[in-house]
């Protein structure tokens, strides 16, 4: 695949994510997202649909392994690349959809700080942006060897 092809096609995919951040309001149930960007210090946790806001979650997050999966697929062209990081994404969700849940269930009564960030690792695509300098770096190292 030509380099213009392949870049032109990754930043397509990397505004589709931008995309699903800026219109997060009108395409997810989240009343976390007023809660957190106000007084969610001072204030109470606001009534939560929880299993709405779990199914939503989820939608997010599995819409963002799609479009990260295929940004790592472009970019490196590798199976094996492509195999663990969608292990990472199933074991990443898996464990911290559970804590997130948890949390709610209990009213962020230890704290805000931990479902704050466990909500954003799975809202957003952070671990894409963890992802692309590991298989970058083993790309560069395998290169090194041979």
């Amino acid at each position: 695949m030509k380099a213009v092809v392949k870049y032109s096609i990754v930043t397509v995919l990397f505004l589709l994510l931008v995309s699903i951040r800026a219109f997060e309001n009108d395409l997810f149930y989240d009343p976390l997202i007023a809660y957190f960007k106000n007084d969610y210090l001072y204030s109470q946790m606001p009534d939560v649909h929880t299993q709405k806001l779990l199914l939503d979650v989820f939608f997010r997050y599995l819409v963002n392994t799609i479009i990260s999966l295929l940004i790592i697929y472009f970019l490196f062209r590798k199976k094996t690349y492509l195999k663990f990081a969608g292990a990472f994404y199933v074991l990443a969700f898996v464990l911290l959809i559970s804590v997130f849940a948890i949390l709610i269930n209990q009213e962020f009564e230890q704290g805000y700080l931990l479902p704050f960030y466990i909500r954003r690792f799975l809202i957003h695509p952070l671990f894409l942006l963890i992802l692309l300098p590991v298989f970058y770096y083993m790309k560069l190292h395998v290169k090194k060897k041979n």
